[in-house]
């Protein structure tokens, strides 16, 4: 069974200010289905076909440049779309909020790693919170399309929140002014989510 590119929860103009209508209409429907057509290519009539992305990506480091650049940028903008919505921003709540202050001190802090990761990620990439093996928080980030779940990345966990930090993610609406993207995707955070990815991770 193919990947199927997933469609948005949400209009392309529902998340404006924030992040424009023109620049989720492209990076939706020209990016995000590049890869997942990519993705297929690269899998058909291997011993990866029919099998989970999560299961594909934990073992990339023998599947070839195509599935991982492919693979992680189905897998990473699958997530993207879901972190995010037109009610989004606040602050998490329940065991996630507990969490967040627990481990980084406050959400505040927290917010200011979460930018940094992403601010200092050189080149493209993406900045994450993820949950690690021990059940820990951490931010992290990573180049190109790779992700945490790989066994290829410096830093492993379940990623919970990711931000696209590639220029195509940001370009139209702020140009070459990542920090203010950065601040920006703090109003779109959908912390439901999150928490319902956080909850499920340390199950």
């Amino acid at each position: 069974m193919a990947f199927e590119l997933p469609k948005l929860p949400y209009e392309k103009d529902a998340l404006e200010p924030h992040i424009d209508a023109k620049t989720m209409e492209i990076h939706h429907g020209k990016h995000h289905a590049g890869y997942t057509k990519k993705l297929n290519a690269a899998i058909e009539g291997t011993d990866h076909e029919g099998k989970s992305i999560e299961d594909i990506l934990a073992n990339v480091s023998a599947a070839g440049a195509g599935v991982r650049n492919n693979g992680g940028g189905f897998y990473n903008h699958s997530l993207f779309w879901e972190v995010m919505g037109p009610n989004g921003g606040g602050t998490p709540s329940g065991s996630l909020g507990d969490a967040i202050n627990n481990q980084f001190g406050s959400f505040d802090k927290f917010k200011d790693e979460f930018k940094n990761a992403g601010g200092t990620q050189f080149g493209s990439g993406w900045a994450w919170l993820i949950v690690d093996k021990n059940n820990k928080l951490a931010v992290t980030n990573t180049p190109n399309q790779d992700n945490p779940l790989m066994d290829v990345v410096d830093e492993n966990g379940t990623p919970i929140l990711g931000v696209d930090v590639w220029e195509h993610a940001y370009y139209l609406n702020y140009q070459n002014r990542r920090p203010d993207y950065l601040e920006a995707f703090f109003n779109v955070i959908n912390w439901d989510e999150v928490s319902r990815r956080y909850d499920e991770a340390i199950s």
